[in-house]
């Protein structure tokens, strides 16, 4: 005390403020630990609920396989690049000078070198950490290519010019450029972090006057430049290969540039590298850099004459005078291998006359590929299956309908079909909270399907319809718990006994109450337990999820729903198709997704851009997704996959057995694709040609068609496909040039003995002519033996068949059609005309053009089109009418059975001759009685329709009375509406209904 210490009242006041600094550093710490901590968590959330989707569906093996193959190469690379990076830290740290080479560049820099030393395990430390997480991460995301290199199958097909088997260019090149990317990474990154130690600690100065790099420095700066450019020399043979799958001038492959000139190149290039490696190996002992940097001059040299101004030289002057000739061998290869690649080898590509008139006795042999066209458009219709059979504001329909086939009553029917999915989206404000929106509307219900060739009234003939379910589908499980529009997730599920809340139907099969259900599928993670509930509410930030009564012990949360999105996960090796389509399989409804194995390997074989050549007018739009954007010159259809609606169980079958890629991924994935033998007859008889695959075909198909290298390279003979012309009518850019979609129709080809179910498109002329050059149908029927099989009709070069675009037209200004539509497209109708597709297909040694026309109105809720017209044209002869079969006779001038029922009519009961002459006078003079009320109360289209009714009638009654039985009026469905108004003009009506 006497000795002063306490004698300075500075003091207390002084370390204050040095304790209360010292809740910040201490509080940063904390921040720091929690953030890691919920980081860790949620990668764990992550990981963890992925764990459990995959034994939700019995795929547990896929997860732990990409699990497991990501974690080994994120600790293989990651821990290999760490420990390069550290040990040349060590080396150069260890290996400074005691005297720096120069002065530090600025004062204090000696100051991060002594930091360094002093701390230089935390510092070595954080550098293995961030090596180890940045090759780690990158390696992981190459799993892919690591799993088809370790199980590559051979092709048994070996390149023209390496005589490699094909499986070398597709799963051990990419693989070797993968380790090649590793191997550059590493050594650079080690390059750098030993050019920056030696820097710190004076054994690099750049400004020295006299010696600039330490003994030491030089020994490790030679090791690390020689293998180098020992990496460069692997990468200058590496790119030999690279040239088979290179984008040349004029194709895919290589060249005779290629050949002649950068293929050698590249190999005397490798040669010189791996020289000049040794000069910077050889350094390690002359500890010189004269050599090293002569031999690094050669090679920049070396590369820019033998890699640049060779190549250039020999296509300017030997290639370019004569490159027709020079480059046919080339050609040839790059057009049979991209023929092989894509499928197209088997394409029967023949002569088609495209006569512009037909005899009846061609129209008679055709007569029952008639029934098969279809009228109904599914890119049109969706609005009308949705205000006819939505029932609830809170269900809904796709935009795209789907075409599939159905046997109705003995008779295999082109259906337009949709699954009537929950969209919560669509509930009232009033009903929208986490309970309706999670635990209550939880699913769709049923399936609506109609004719594709029909209509009644101007609407649908339905095959299924209505809630609950109807129709001639047969029975099956209506819930649709997993769709393409289902809610992110729902909770479903209860105890034995207890009370459901799930919503199956807004009434129970004879109206009152709606119906309840508790949902009793497989599919599903639980989450009754704490842990999950918690790890849910944490993935989808939804703290309902843990706080809410409705999770119950024996709940289960569906999730990642869409069908697309669950194949996907099953197989994330394969690549799904852009439309997914619903069908009835063996008493469930199912979705089935068409799956596509790619490459963009395959040598010779011609690059194209996935997302290009697969978009047309319906691609993105509604629920049919767009291709990822990749480069593609490989393509199979390997696999058909099905997800089940009700329990989301995904179901894999091998297509293409004898892919060579399918059978890689198979060994990496063992047990989840299943044989083709296990597909039952009923999936078979739904399966299809996949759209997206026959998208890519066409659009290869328009070149490749050419096998002769002299006519190819000349472009004499280049098709294109056409623009939609009624995506330019409704309003899209003209300019963008949007392909015209393919579609599925039944149909016969020339040499066909039945119709086929087919997907089918057209070619025209590349540039700016419209006329019709080929028309293509593939065999789109599963059962066939010839499905897959392309047929392509060729038209003759002197004939000008008019294309969809001229035909289009030619509908649009046709004086008769104009007056016809004049009516609908009045200002004052409140309706307007809407095109469907425009169909072509051969018919009576020529081509015909189908096209309906339906009426919309403009104004006001619940529009919806209806069918009113059909379009017809064969030959310079343009025709429309009420039915197929009307149009037809007026195109052909004769009668045409279509075999198609009139709009409003059904097939008659067997009938003598008299009574349908009295059943049929009843009718007229109903009709009648009903037409005059119409008029005197203004109705004009109610007008029209009862006569049209009442000629029906009188047209039937003289047919029977001729003694040939003709189809009698049925009700109209309660419930449906007549078509929109037309606004007819009345007419003076008849002196006697009876005549």
């Amino acid at each position: 005390m006497s000795d002063g210490v306490y004698d300075m009242p500075e003091e207390p006041a002084a370390r204050r403020p040095r304790r209360s600094g010292g809740r910040p550093r201490a509080l940063l710490p904390t921040i720091a630990t929690l953030i890691v901590l919920l980081i860790l968590f949620s990668v764990f959330t992550d990981v963890w609920t992925q764990r459990l989707w995959y034994r939700s569906v019995d795929l547990g093996s896929v997860f732990s396989t990409v699990l497991g193959t990501r974690v080994l190469l994120f600790v293989i690379v990651g821990l290999l690049m760490a420990a390069a990076v550290v040990a040349n830290i060590i080396v150069a740290f260890r290996t400074r000078p005691r005297v720096a080479l120069a002065p530090s560049p600025s004062p204090g820099f000696e100051r991060y070198g002594d930091l360094l030393q002093q701390h230089g395990k935390i510092a070595v430390g954080v550098i293995a950490t961030l090596m180890l997480i940045f090759g780690g991460s990158a390696a992981s995301g190459e799993w892919k290519v690591f799993l088809a290199w370790r199980n590559r199958t051979p092709f048994g097909v070996t390149d023209k010019h390496f005589n490699k088997d094909i499986a070398f260019f597709v799963f051990d090149y990419p693989w070797l450029r993968v380790l090649l990317g590793f191997g550059y990474s590493i050594v650079l990154l080690s390059l750098v972090a030993a050019i920056i130690t030696h820097y710190l600690y004076g054994g690099f100065r750049p400004s020295a006057k006299g010696q600039k790099a330490s003994g030491a420095a030089q020994v490790q700066f030679s090791v690390l430049l020689g293998l180098l450019v020992l990496l460069k020399a692997f990468s200058y043979w590496l790119d030999r290969y690279g040239l088979t799958t290179s984008d040349a001038k004029l194709f895919t492959g290589v060249s005779y540039t290629g050949d002649n000139a950068i293929l050698p190149s590249k190999e005397i290039l490798a040669v010189i590298a791996v020289l000049c490696a040794g000069l910077f190996f050889a350094n390690v002992v002359r500890r010189t850099w004269l050599l090293p940097g002569v031999g690094t001059v050669v090679l920049i040299l070396s590369a820019i004459l033998l890699g640049a101004l060779w190549p250039a030289a020999l296509q300017q002057l030997r290639v370019r005078p004569s490159e027709p000739v020079k480059e046919a061998p080339y050609i040839t290869k790059n057009i049979e291998a991209t023929r092989q690649a894509y499928g197209l080898e088997g394409a029967d590509v023949t002569e088609y006359r495209a006569e512009t008139t037909a005899k009846p006795e061609e129209l008679a042999a055709d007569a029952e590929v008639l029934p098969g066209i279809r009228l109904i458009d599914p890119t049109v219709i969706g609005p009308t299956f949705e205000q006819l059979q939505q029932v609830r504001g809170f269900y809904s329909f796709p935009t795209d309908l789907d075409v599939d086939r159905y046997k109705v009553k003995g008779k295999v029917n082109d259906t337009v079909i949709a699954v009537r999915e929950v969209q919560v989206d669509r509930l009232p404000a009033g009903q929208r909270n986490w309970n309706n929106d999670h635990t209550v509307y939880t699913h769709g219900y049923g399936v609506v399907a109609a004719n594709g060739n029909q209509s009644q009234g101007g609407i649908p003939v339905w095959t299924e319809k209505d809630l609950p379910p109807t129709g001639d589908l047969g029975k099956y499980e209506p819930r649709i718990y997993f769709g393409e529009q289902s809610p992110d997730y729902s909770i479903v599920g209860a105890p034995a006994g207890g009370q459901p809340v799930e919503l199956d139907t807004p009434e129970g099969k004879s109206g009152g109450d709606p119906t309840l259900n508790t949902y009793e599928g497989k599919g599903g993670v639980p989450i009754g337990s704490f842990a999950n509930r918690l790890l849910y509410a944490t993935k989808f930030r939804d703290a309902n999820i843990l706080l809410s009564s409705r999770v119950n012990p024996e709940s289960k949360i569906l999730y990642d729903r869409s069908p697309r999105e669950r194949v996907e996960k099953a197989a994330p090796w394969l690549t799904p198709d852009g439309d997914p389509y619903p069908a009835i399989v063996d008493g469930q409804v199912v979705w089935i997704v068409d799956g596509y194995t790619t490459s963009d390997n395959y040598p010779y074989s011609q690059k194209v851009d996935l997302d290009v050549s697969t978009r047309d007018t319906t691609t993105g739009r509604g629920t049919i997704a767009q291709q990822p954007s990749e480069k593609i010159n490989y393509i199979r259809n390997s696999v058909k996959a099905v997800v089940n609606a009700y329990d989301g169980s995904v179901e894999l079958y091998a297509w293409n057995e004898s892919d060579p890629v399918l059978k890689t991924w198979m060994k990496a994935f063992p047990g989840t694709v299943k044989p083709r033998s296990d597909i039952s007859p009923d999936l078979m008889s739904h399966l299809r040609y996949p759209e997206d695959m026959f998208k890519v075909q066409r659009d290869l198909l328009a070149k490749y068609h050419v096998e002769d290298a002299g006519t190819w390279y000349q472009n004499s003979d280049l098709w294109r496909v056409p623009d939609d012309p009624t995506a330019v009518s409704s309003g899209s850019d003209s300019a963008t040039h949007i392909s015209q979609p393919p579609f599925y129709l039944s149909l016969r080809m020339p040499g066909q003995t039945e119709p086929k179910f087919s997907l089918t498109s057209v070619y025209v002329p590349n540039g700016e002519r419209e006329n019709l050059t080929a028309f293509v149908a593939v065999d789109a029927e599963a059962t066939s033996p010839d499905y897959g099989k392309f047929r392509v009709l060729r038209l003759p070069g002197n004939l000008q068949i008019p294309g969809p675009g001229q035909v289009y037209n030619k509908f649009q200004t046709d004086e008769g059609i104009r007056q016809a539509l004049l009516p609908i497209n009045q200002p004052n109708s409140g309706a307007r005309a809407q095109y469907g597709n425009l169909l072509t297909l051969p018919l009576g040694g020529g081509l015909l053009y189908v096209q309906p026309v339906y009426s919309v109105r403009t104004s006001g809720a619940g529009t919806y089109p209806v069918l009113r017209y059909v379009l017809v044209s064969f030959g310079d002869g343009v025709a429309y009418g009420g039915t197929l079969q009307e149009a037809l006779n007026k195109v052909f001038k004769t009668n045409v059975d279509t075999g198609e029922l009139p709009p409003g009519t059904e097939k008659p009961p067997t009938q003598q001759p008299n009574q349908t002459v009295k059943q049929a006078i009843a009718d007229a003079q109903a009709a009648w009685t009903r037409a005059q009320a119409a008029l005197t109360k203004g109705d004009l289209a109610g007008y029209q329709t009862n006569l049209n009714q009442m000629k029906a009638a009188l047209d039937r009654a003289a047919a029977a009375a001729a003694g040939t039985p003709t189809p009698t009026p049925s009700a109209t469905p309660s419930g449906s509406p007549s078509s929109p108004p037309a606004s007819p003009t009345p007419s003076s009506p008849p002196s006697s209904p009876t005549g």
